[in-house]
């Protein structure tokens, strides 16, 4: 796969995107977790505003626009390496870098595909039971509500070494994310006899 939306700063990998002007508003570094989540919530639906009338004839630029936004709190790398599972330890650093950039560029062009037909519902980032100061992982709790139901999204965020807080799981509706894809890339483990490249060059989560 590959995604003709990705530039080169992205190519040199895990630079947990420099989205350059999105770095302050997306985190400032006093900001909670549950902060971050809403902060970028709130970004992401001014996205879709912008490019859902352009999106049919130039999807690229919403995809580049989501890239750049959603790689300043998605902990792409790591959560690839767990993909991978047993396979991520034997890979070469190469390799997990390959397979993190082809996890990373379908999963935001499936991610923005579906968000271009976001419509009347609201977000809602629910306040976090107790108290997690001085905690380097914590679960933030979102619930999408709209006429056909309340859909709630879990985030497993840890905090960096420089303080910052990144995603590292979702939990969609009960859907673990994290697992589900581990159990897609075990499949086509087997289906290719174990090949890391030929796994690579055959990724999709979609079948």
């Amino acid at each position: 796969m590959r995604c003709v939306w990705v530039r080169s700063t992205i190519m040199a990998l895990f630079l947990s995107i420099a989205g350059g002007a999105w770095a302050a508003d997306v985190e400032a570094p006093d900001q909670t977790p549950h902060q971050v989540v809403e902060s970028v919530t709130d970004q992401l639906i001014e996205e879709i505003a912008v490019h859902r009338d352009t999106f049919a004839e130039d999807p690229e630029s919403f995809f580049e626009a989501l890239d750049n936004l959603l790689g300043e709190v998605i902990d792409f790398n790591w959560i690839a390496y767990r993909v991978m599972g047993s396979y991520g330890k034997q890979a070469t650093p190469e390799q997990r870098t390959r397979f993190a950039i082809t996890f990373r560029c379908e999963l935001i062009e499936t991610y923005g595909r579906g968000l271009v037909a976001y419509g009347d519902q609201s977000i809602v980032v629910l306040p976090p039971i107790e108290d997690i100061n001085g905690q380097r992982r914590v679960t933030v709790t979102q619930e999408i509500r709209g006429e056909d139901g309340v859909f709630p999204l879990t985030y497993s965020m840890g905090q960096n070494k420089d303080g910052q807080w990144k995603v590292t799981n979702v939990v969609i509706n009960g859907i673990n994310l994290g697992k589900t894809f581990r159990n897609q890339f075990l499949q086509r483990a087997q289906k290719f006899d174990g090949n890391i490249d030929q796994i690579i060059d055959n990724w999709s989560s979609k079948g």
